[in-house]
């Protein structure tokens, strides 16, 4: 089920809030057993063997979580059971997303002929793999309290804002809040208003620029301009496809009383690859950062070959993680070159006591990765980038790059308008003393919302970039 669908808005999330406050208000049990059955429904609208999968990974992680607090004084097998936390985790990802694209490689290696197995790839699974994690980590480093009741643990990984793409809410995070938590008719409001934003995002914005996008992507002889105008909408299209379900999430949570970390914060704005990367994504760079980097050493060795490896690591595993691919690969070792060029010549602080030459740097070397990272393999990725550097004899301009973005412009300068803090300029402005929103405040969010339903009935295009991870 999708956040941007009709069944969604006008079926589940009603149903469930009202249940939520009217039923199941007097108990905090009632209402966490409510969420999680909905979470399950949720996931299990499209495919419904893929929840077993999902239930699978919280049962087992549940009982880590149990071994570790019990083995507390024993370092070396509260080590273990770290260890097998790790192995069965990653073997469970391994498995369903990257088993087959493994064999495929082997075998073009090496002119094999194993059999490859055709594995449905479970919808979110990296993101709830990485909270299981999670959860096993914050209960070994005291960062939470081991949860003793396994729904709970269950309503963590699978709580339905959050499952599908993000943000990855640690365990830390919400730990107390999965019984100790205050609803407010604020915090709803707040939500609310959230989650049209995040819809207007997807729906308006990120949709939009997906048309343009992919017809550039998909045709094969393009223009220098149409393939620099491809490259621009899809960098617009992953930011507010991406932005927009966070949005929708935090909203979410905060009409049903949790709190979750932001997850973007305007990267295109950034001055520095380092900088782009503590914007973007939030939710994953610290989960390697804490997870990853830090155990390593991070930045505090006292080589710089260690800091090297150290960068290697977290990049490829950032790479790997976003799909069975090797594009994802090699977009997650060229950040890695760019980050360790940055941090050993110290690039990235100098360039971010700049302005203007330092964002188009940044935004340069961004839509390049985009290019890798949205194309179907290496050779199209080449190819696609020679076009837009006219390396492959295109034409520099032509005639459907401007018939195809003529009715989406209104959506692109939006798109390049809110990739700036303009929004929160605004809402700043439009708020009062005596009320969270002025009254020009709801009517614009009112109009998105209404826009955004609109489009959702219609039937327009709606992709969703994140299905494969």
């Amino acid at each position: 089920m999708l956040f941007a669908s009709t069944v969604f808005l006008y079926i589940f999330l009603p149903v469930t809030l009202i249940l939520y406050y009217t039923v199941c208000k007097r108990s905090r049990r009632a209402q966490n057993i409510l969420l999680l059955l909905s979470s399950l429904l949720f996931y299990a609208w499209g495919e419904p063997v893929f929840v077993l999968i999902m239930i699978a990974s919280i049962v087992v992680n549940y009982f880590l979580g149990l071994l570790i607090e019990k083995s507390r004084a024993n370092k070396g097998i509260s080590r273990l059971i770290i260890a097998t936390t790790v192995i069965f985790n990653l073997s469970f990802l391994f498995v369903f997303k990257y088993l087959g694209f493994s064999l495929k490689l082997f075998n073009s290696i090496f002119s094999a002929n194993l059999y490859v197995p055709e594995i449905a790839l479970p919808i979110g699974i990296s993101f709830f793999t990485f909270q299981a994690m999670s959860y096993v980590f914050d209960v070994y480093r005291k960062k939470g309290k081991v949860q003793k009741n396994i729904l709970n643990v269950a309503l963590y990984i699978s709580f339905f804002p959050q499952l599908i793409a993000g943000p990855i809410v640690r365990y830390q995070t919400i730990a107390e809040q999965i019984n100790n938590r205050k609803e407010t008719i604020d915090n709803i409001t707040k939500g609310v208003c959230r989650f049209i934003i995040g819809l207007g995002k997807k729906v308006l914005i990120a949709n939009n620029m997906a048309v343009i996008a992919d017809a550039a992507f998909d045709v094969e002889i393009k223009s220098t301009a149409f393939a620099w105008l491809g490259a621009l909408c899809y960098t617009l299209q992953i930011y507010f496809d991406f932005c927009g379900y966070s949005d929708m999430a935090i909203g979410l949570g905060k009409m049903f009383g949790f709190h979750f970390n932001e997850n973007f914060n305007y990267p295109y704005i950034s001055k520095s690859v380092s900088e782009f990367w503590r914007r973007w994504h939030i939710s994953l760079g610290t989960w390697f950062r804490d997870y990853v980097y830090f155990p390593l050493g991070g930045s505090r060795v006292k080589s710089k070959a260690r800091l090297v490896f150290n960068l290697f690591v977290v990049w490829t595993l950032t790479g790997i993680w976003h799909g069975a691919n090797l594009t994802f690969l090699i977009w997650g070792l060229g950040y890695f070159v760019l980050l360790a060029i940055e941090k050993l010549t110290g690039l990235g602080k100098r360039l971010e006591n700049t302005a203007i030459i330092s964002r188009i740097y940044t935004l340069f070397f961004v839509v390049i990765g985009w290019v890798i990272f949205r194309s179907d393999s290496i050779s199209d990725a080449i190819d696609y980038l020679g076009t837009m550097f006219g390396l492959n004899a295109n034409s520099l301009l032509s005639d459907e790059a401007w018939y195809i973005l003529q009715p989406k412009l209104l959506f692109l300068l939006f798109g390049l308008l809110f990739s700036f803090p303009v929004a929160p300029y605004i809402s700043k402005r439009l708020k009062t003393d005596k009320k969270p929103y002025g009254f020009i405040y709801f009517l614009l969010i009112t109009a998105i919302f209404l826009l955004s339903v609109a489009f959702i009935v219609k039937g327009t295009y709606n992709p969703f970039i994140y299905f494969n991870f």
